[in-house]
């Protein structure tokens, strides 16, 4: 069985929010302005580079050093 935290897809949204699809369907949005504090995830507070996040199959990735484990996306985001 899939875990439901797999993310199928990701849009960047305004204000370093994301909304978020898991595999089963249900949609999140998640704020990630609070982590723009610290040092791993500095790099996102370039609006660009923040909308370039996309999946890699589980989770949310910028690149091969930024991205951010799928139970938080699924635990701490607001179903919409």
């Amino acid at each position: 069985m899939i875990p439901k935290w797999v993310v199928k897809d990701v849009q960047p949204l305004d204000d370093y929010k994301l909304l978020v699809t898991f595999v089963h369907g249900e949609q999140k949005i998640y704020d990630m302005a609070p982590l723009l504090e610290y040092p791993v995830f500095k790099p996102l507070s370039n609006t660009v580079f923040f909308k370039s996040a996309h999946t890699d199959g589980c989770t949310v990735v910028w690149n091969d050093e930024i991205d951010i484990d799928p139970e938080s996306l699924y635990n701490e985001g607001i179903s919409i």
